[in-house]
């Protein structure tokens, strides 16, 4: 790969990927800020976090539907149009979270009583998810916003605002957990006030920055036809399930691994949550595939579209395999900075070693299913992702793992087998280049 070809790529993903790794720190400032005020309240907010996480995810179709054809319009240098998916994708948020926002409100111990049953936990769990989801909106605002500038290469402007929110996310969760100023202290509360309110701040900076130079690509002043609303939601939905499904997968693995024991549980927790962790590099160049691949779909250029999406493959494999060494020549070191029971350590010691190689190995898969979304095809991605989710690995971590007794370890070996079977076909889906015809 030469290195322009990679300098671009990078200068589109570093951005992505820098603020992809902060996003995902937003629910563990929380939990660090509320640590000090016992046992419940932070598992509370852990469990708000998580209805928030699933609720979310109903809504995150929005940046690849936006970006997937603000991507393609800008590559056919169709200026004065490529702000009108933005706007299909601001109504469709609208519509979407005002119902949502209100279900979140209303019912929000019902719906964090499925996640936990412990009677403690539960009323910090429904105040925390309650505050939180009035935040609904500003998220799905944006992430139209960030799919529209990911969509004309300008993604660095994310980074900046994501780091900024953060910021403010801080001083306001401080002030407001502990009190102050007339405030008075008020716990789990505050954590979601604080986080809520950073949020609409991020929002209101991305609507002014597009407000300020998105107007002549149709922002805002020109109508929303029921072609460009129809293709949004065509190019989202399918993504948004697919996050949706994706986020439930993972409490129905959770719940296995209780089957079988709380040591797996808690081994378990740090597995996933380090996985997702360091996929998030990958994730932010798969993200960079979307733009480079729509983009080059819209100079009507199908072969320099194939390759954007190999060379991403490569970089992303490399840079996974190093982020994997550690855990698979220092597994005990690792884990010992969460696990501190020799046993658990014990327990979770190969499979850590098998996420090492999974992550490497799902470098094709992670970004060939971003790479295909550029090119439209995110319900196919869909129908190919949910169904080895929950047809193959699911079924088959259960059978192994839980009606078999094999254990953690077996889940793993089955989940690395997933992802092996998973990679393959995208490679050779990317390989038969049906894609390239695809209308946006």
């Amino acid at each position: 790969m030469n290195n322009p070809r990679t300098r671009q790529i990078l200068t589109l993903a570093l951005p992505i990927m820098g603020g992809m790794l902060s996003q995902s720190l937003l629910n563990l400032v929380d939990a660090a800020l509320v640590a000090p005020l016992g046992q419940d309240v932070l598992a509370g907010v852990g469990v708000g976090g998580y209805a928030v996480f699933m609720l979310t995810a109903l809504v995150m179709g929005l940046s690849s539907g936006v970006q997937t054809q603000v991507a393609r319009r800008h590559g056919a240098r169709d200026y004065g149009r490529r702000a009108l998916p933005l706007n299909a994708g601001i109504l469709l948020a609208l519509i979407t979270t005002l119902p949502l926002t209100l279900l979140a409100w209303h019912y929000a111990l019902p719906l964090v009583s499925l996640i936990t049953q412990d009677v403690a936990v539960q009323p910090v769990a429904e105040t925390y998810f309650s505050w939180r989801a009035l935040a609904f909106l500003p998220v799905a605002l944006t992430l139209c916003f960030r799919g529209y500038w990911q969509g004309i290469h300008r993604s660095g402007i994310y980074l900046r605002i994501v780091l900024l929110t953060h910021l403010v996310n801080i001083l306001l969760s401080v002030w407001l957990i502990h009190g102050g100023l007339g405030v008075p202290p008020l716990g789990a509360k505050g954590a979601a006030l604080g986080t809520t309110l950073s949020v609409t701040l991020g929002a209101l900076i991305w609507a002014w920055l597009t407000w300020r130079e998105a107007c002549p690509s149709g922002f805002i002043f020109r109508g929303i036809n029921l072609k460009d609303l129809h293709n949004t939601l065509r190019l989202a939905l399918p993504n948004s399930i697919q996050q949706f499904l994706f986020a439930i997968s993972y409490a129905l693995l959770f719940w296995m691994l209780g089957q079988i024991n709380t040591a797996s549980v808690a081994a378990g927790h740090v597995l996933v949550h380090l996985s997702l962790l360091l996929i998030l590099p990958g994730v932010g160049l798969g993200m960079a595939a979307m733009t480079l691949v729509g983009h080059s779909l819209g100079e009507k250029d199908g072969e320099a579209a194939h390759r954007w999406g190999w060379d991403v493959v490569r970089l992303a494999s490399i840079i996974l395999a190093l982020l994997g060494l550690p855990m698979l020549f220092f597994p005990d070191l690792l884990l010992s900075v969460f696990l501190h029971d020799p046993q658990l350590v014990e327990l979770a010691r190969i499979p850590l070693m098998i996420t090492a190689v999974m992550i490497t190995l799902d470098a094709s898969a992670i970004v060939l299913n971003q790479a295909l979304q550029g090119a439209g095809a995110q319900r196919f991605v869909m129908q190919l992702s949910l169904s080895l989710q929950w047809l193959f690995f699911l079924p088959m971590a259960w059978l192994w793992g839980v009606h078999w007794e094999g254990g953690l370890l077996a889940i793993w070996i089955v989940q690395l087998t997933y992802r092996v079977i998973n990679s393959g076909l995208f490679v050779w889906i990317w390989q038969r280049r049906r894609w390239q015809r695809l209308k946006v």
